[in-house]
């Protein structure tokens, strides 16, 4: 392992690449650059740089007991074609867990209502699960059909998913039954959401298929298969995958708990200033931190004018731990999202220890309520203190099922705007960002859920795509 303060300024030792922000994707691009090092039998000095005690960013798990908890991400989509050859390539394919399968519910004035279990977000995988539905009206099952038979001429994967769907399966369905579904994924309203940020398989299937629900029924062993598995966790939590990808990443040299506070440009190289007066010179820097983090180390006028268009939203996240048996819920059921209109303050609810067992030793009860800053009383709640918070969440408890336990566990989140939101002009101000670096700041590199994708494999996926791109630049000198 190199010593970084051995690359000092005006003496050029090996190539240094410097990540900041050690959540998944940093720990990614690390991951694949320490690859690609060895395969390659490059020189390379490799440095992470995490203003926090641990790494992880929004994965990490925590216990109480016998509940485990995780503070953000819970699971990661199985579908998702990299994340077996990734897991299996760390040595984790024996720590994997799979969420129980069961219905999700949408809570509205007349309580709990089932999500047709042959949807996908929301969306109808063919005519019966339409029919099926106890959500929508037999007139807004009518107005859905004309999916069928109408013809796309004009939407493109940059347009709104409200509008694209709403053209297309009517708005009823959009409304009652998608738009609950894909903002409690999406920190978002579906009409300032774009289709490529989404669902961008939705306008292919439209043009392939003439119709949504016809291409997701043809690719329905996709979304349905693997004995309905959608989503992937580990014995231990979700921090088993963090602590593993640090415990491999034996050729680089980790600063936790050490922020970053500034990157200056120095002829081709770049100074990074650290918390503790350190100064490290890179060839390359990444930025996988938040987007409002990189805009403050960069500190340039021209850049700050797209960093600040891009959204972030903000999530209160409530776990309850209570000494009453799981099977006190409905037998078949994993959770609800709730409507604007409901008798409730949360905007979804997991049924934590049915949907993951391994969180509950005892199968005793755990559930964790999602509170956004999309919610009209979210600038209220924001400033409750943690007892209080935790008394919200029992009152939306009882309402929602009847439950009237006390606690004994209890665990608050705030995620103050970290959580990225993804409007229309999304992919052309990321565009635009990319464009002025390459121009002002050659080899410095955005990544992470800020700019391409929020899902977990997304983030690994972004890691190894600016492991490429750093590599492919070092063989061409």
């Amino acid at each position: 392992m190199h010593d970084p303060n051995l690359h000092i300024r005006g003496v050029f030792l090996v190539t240094t690449t410097v990540v900041i922000g050690g959540g998944i994707t940093g720990l990614s691009t690390l991951y694949y650059l320490q690859k690609e090092m060895n395969e390659k039998n490059l020189d390379m000095q490799l440095v992470l740089v995490e203003g926090d005690d641990t790494l992880g960013g929004k994965i990490r798990t925590f216990s109480d007991g016998e509940f485990t908890m995780e503070t953000g991400a819970d699971s990661i989509v199985a579908r998702k074609s990299n994340v077996a050859p990734f897991l299996e390539e760390l040595g984790l394919s024996d720590q994997v867990v799979y969420n129980a399968t069961g219905i999700s519910y949408i809570y509205n004035e007349d309580g709990l209502n089932k999500i047709p279990a042959d949807a996908v977000f929301g969306i109808p995988i063919g005519l019966e699960s339409l029919v099926q539905s106890e959500l929508i009206s037999a007139e807004g099952k009518v107005e859905a059909l004309k999916d069928f038979y109408t013809t796309n001429e004009t939407f493109t994967m940059n347009d709104s998913l409200g509008l694209f769907l709403e053209t297309f399966l009517g708005k009823e369905l959009v409304q009652k039954q998608i738009a609950p579904v894909v903002s409690g994924v999406y920190s978002g309203e579906l009409n300032d959401l774009t289709i490529a940020s989404t669902f961008p398989f939705l306008l292919e299937y439209k043009n392939k298929y003439g119709s949504i629900i016809k291409g997701l029924s043809e690719n329905k062993h996709i979304y349905l298969g693997a004995a309905n598995k959608k989503f992937i966790s580990f014995k231990n939590g979700m921090s088993v995958l963090i602590d593993r990808m640090e415990e491999l990443l034996a050729d680089a040299q980790i600063y936790k708990g050490i922020k970053a506070e500034s990157v200056e440009k120095m002829d081709k190289r770049y100074i990074v200033t650290l918390a503790d007066g350190r100064k490290i010179e890179a060839d390359y820097v990444v930025f996988s931190n938040s987007s409002l983090q990189a805009q403050e180390l960069l500190q340039d006028n021209q850049l700050a004018e797209d960093f600040s268009q891009l959204h972030t939203k903000s999530m209160i996240s409530i776990y309850l731990g209570f000494d009453v048996p799981d099977s006190q819920l409905p037998s078949d059921g994993t959770g609800f999202i709730s409507v604007k209109e409901s008798d409730v303050l949360c905007d979804a609810c997991t049924w934590t220890s049915r949907k993951w067992e391994h969180t509950s030793k005892g199968r005793r009860l755990l559930l964790r309520l999602f509170y956004k800053s999309s919610n009209p009383e979210y600038a209220r709640l924001v400033r409750l203190s943690e007892e209080e918070l935790k008394s919200v969440a029992l009152q939306d408890i009882a309402k929602s099922l009847g439950l009237t336990a006390e606690p004994v566990t209890a665990e608050v989140t705030k995620w103050h705007e970290n959580m990225p939101n993804y409007h229309l002009k999304h992919r052309e101000i990321v565009d635009s960002l990319e464009l002025k670096l390459e121009q002002g700041y050659p080899n410095v590199l955005l990544a992470g859920c800020s700019y391409y994708g929020v899902g977990i494999p997304d983030c690994i996926a972004n890691g190894e795509r600016t492991a490429h791109v750093i590599v492919d630049r070092l063989l061409q000198k």
